[in-house]
């Protein structure tokens, strides 16, 4: 079976490091991982790795955030990859720092990636593996600290959860959304 697994995040060195940014880095350890490596292509870098019997596709679109469901919907025709075997990999205010929570479908919760992919495949029913980079922020101030990095102690603890979120990714396209639910969250 052939996966789509997409690391949201923008391109370019001034957004490496930061909160909006950590679904890039999670797709970089899973292909790492693998010693494989990503190619640019069409609407972003494209690696193409083995787990077991699944094959993945691995995208990190360079569409910037917020135009992420273009490189999505490209990839998902391009490959013949259906919705239901699609995983967006994306960061998430809402869930405390660290926290990992995998879901089959839901809204997009005001994250701008989120919403172009739900705008754009017409439909909020794709897997999502939300990393929570917790909400230290006042109020108004979301866009300043979603695009901040990570404090000193926190960059201590993402290796770790990093590879738990490997993991998960890798559950999913071999066992199935809910079995990877009821083992993870």
């Amino acid at each position: 079976m052939k996966f789509l697994i997409v690391g949201l995040g923008n391109i370019g060195t001034e957004y490496w490091g930061t909160r909006h940014n950590v679904g890039f880095r999670i797709v970089n350890e899973l292909v790492d991982s693998i010693d494989a490596v990503f190619n640019e292509e069409r609407y972003g870098a494209i690696a193409r790795i083995r787990v077991k019997n699944a094959e993945l596709v691995v995208l990190k679109p360079n569409t910037y955030m917020n135009l992420s469901g273009n490189a999505v919907r490209y990839w998902l025709q391009k490959e013949k990859v259906p919705v239901a075997q699609l995983l967006i990999v994306v960061d998430d205010f809402a869930l405390p720092f660290g926290s990992l929570r995998i879901k089959p479908k839901g809204s997009h919760g005001g994250h701008n990636g989120l919403r172009h992919i739900e705008e754009t495949l017409e439909t909020s029913e794709y897997a999502r593996l939300r990393f929570g980079i917790g909400d230290d922020f006042s109020r108004g101030r979301q866009m300043d600290f979603v695009l901040s990095k990570f404090s000193g102690e926190e960059i201590e603890k993402i290796p770790e959860r990093i590879t738990q979120a490997i993991e998960m990714i890798k559950s999913f396209c071999l066992s199935g959304i809910d079995t990877t639910m009821n083992r993870y969250n």
